[in-house]
């Protein structure tokens, strides 16, 4: 029997892997049947145009085998990346497209594949409107959001001053967060740098590389702030999460996507700042009134419930559509 939908599934992130799970959920909770087809890792190469020439290679073999095996209605590539060497047409359902996250030689080859990927595509299905308009040659499009909902009850106790994460240092900007930090931070303060086991030795800083999700949230409900100064924001998983565990958010004003920016504004304008130190004390001495509060209504948008249902009545009848 045919399947209605394949995925095809790079998983090269943790966010990646976490959206492409919604994403699966949302679509057999419509009533789809969904396969997935997990593209196979690639080896670690030096340059970002060589890696995702191998990635993508790597996702147009999984599509044909799953195309071959489950003949699906509907292909949604998870990932510009993923479709750039596609076997046949689908949807593309993707953060940041090369053309804006790939500048100069890194999307040598990519920024062009892509332009055409996108306009022969019978659907682009963005993550936020931001990236959407990012596209080359934007064009009208769904926005199918990571979903995000607190991940336990509510806590007074906050015993951690700030958390950050930098899986990828450079990109999350460690090097000015850590700068920050050491300016602002008062005796007793610490801050929890997330996703490294370990890094150079600093009064008020502790090393984690978490082992699960689950371990990064509870961090979060423990957390006074999070911290962050991206060089670029995709998107920002991390963030969303982050608010809606209770954290106060610290960040600079990045380009990209970004979702959580605006929200932040909205919150509490101290918190998004170039300089990070008064912000830092902003936040710890004078937190605005109300903020988790307000920060989960700024979440309505975006909680597995309302996702859900944009999937339900927006995606899956565009996919099937046009099959």
């Amino acid at each position: 029997m045919a399947a209605d939908v394949l995925v095809v599934s790079l998983g090269t992130t943790a966010g990646l892997r976490a959206m492409e799970d919604q994403l699966t959920g949302s679509l057999r909770r419509a009533g789809a049947s969904v396969v997935v087809a997990q593209a196979r890792p690639v080896r670690e190469v030096r340059t970002l145009a060589l890696t995702d020439l191998l990635q993508a290679r790597e996702a147009a073999q999984a599509a044909r085998r799953g195309i071959a095996q489950h003949r699906p209605r509907a292909v949604v590539y998870s990932s510009s990346t993923a479709a750039l060497l596609w076997p046949r047409p689908g949807a593309i359902h993707f953060d940041a497209p090369a053309a804006a996250n790939r500048p100069g030689r890194h999307g040598l080859w990519q920024r062009p594949v892509e332009r055409r990927r996108f306009a022969q595509a019978p659907l682009l299905a963005a993550w936020s409107r931001g990236g959407l308009a990012e596209a080359p040659g934007h064009r009208e499009g769904l926005v199918v959001p990571f979903a995000v909902a607190p991940s336990g009850p509510a806590t007074q106790r906050r015993d951690i001053a700030a958390v950050t994460y930098a899986a990828d240092p450079h990109k999350k900007g460690l090097d000015r967060v850590l700068d920050a930090w050491g300016r602002a931070r008062r005796p007793g303060e610490t801050l929890v740098v997330t996703g490294r086991a370990r890094g150079p030795s600093r009064e008020g800083v502790e090393w984690r590389a978490l082992a699960t999700p689950d371990d990064f949230r509870a961090l979060l409900r423990r957390a006074r702030l999070f911290l962050t100064a991206p060089r670029r924001e995709d998107y920002g998983i991390t963030q969303l999460e982050a608010l809606a565990d209770g954290c106060l958010l610290v960040t600079t004003s990045a380009p990209g996507p970004y979702v959580a920016l605006p929200i932040a504004r909205e919150l509490d304008p101290r918190l998004v700042a170039e300089d990070l130190a008064p912000a830092i004390r902003a936040a710890l001495d004078d937190p605005a009134p109300h903020y988790a509060q307000r920060a989960a209504e700024a979440l309505a948008p975006y909680r597995p419930e309302r996702v859900d249902a944009v999937v339900a009545a927006q995606l899956l009848p565009r996919l099937l559509a046009r099959a």
